[in-house]
C-alpha cells in the first residue's frame, strides 16, 4: 500500500489528468469555462423570460440562428453590444468584472 489517500474530488482528478499544472492548459480550460458560462446565462435568461430563440432575436434585431450560436458553449465571438441588447431585452443589466490572474489560480 502506498500510504497516499486517493481523492474522490472530481475537480482535483480532472486537474491532475487534464491540466497537469500546465499554465497554458489551465488558461485554455478557463477560456472554455468562460464561454460555457456566458452561453448558459443567455439560455437561462431567455427561458426565464419565457422567450423562444426567435422571439429574443426579434426583440434585439437579429436572427434565431444568431441566438442559437450565442447559446452554444463552443461559441466565443460574443460582443459587448450584443450582450447589452440581450440584457436589455430580458430586463437585466450587464456587468463585466476583471479578476486578477492570481485569484483565478486560487479557484483552481
Amino acid at each position: 500500500m502506498s500510504g497516499r489517500k486517493k481523492t474522490k474530488d472530481g475537480v482535483k482528478i480532472l486537474r491532475k489528468v487534464l491540466i497537469k499544472d500546465d499554465p497554458k492548459r489551465f488558461k485554455q480550460i478557463e477560456k472554455i469555462k468562460e464561454d460555457l458560462d456566458i452561453a448558459e446565462q443567455i439560455y437561462k435568461l431567455r427561458t426565464k423570460a419565457n422567450l423562444t430563440q426567435k422571439e429574443l432575436a426579434e426583440l434585439i434585431g437579429t436572427s434565431q440562428s444568431d441566438i442559437s450560436r450565442l447559446e452554444n458553449a463552443d461559441y466565443d465571438g460574443y460582443s459587448f453590444k450584443m450582450l447589452q441588447k440581450i440584457a436589455a431585452a430580458v430586463d437585466c443589466r450587464l456587468q463585466i468584472k476583471f479578476i486578477p490572474e492570481k485569484k483565478l489560480h486560487a479557484y483552481a
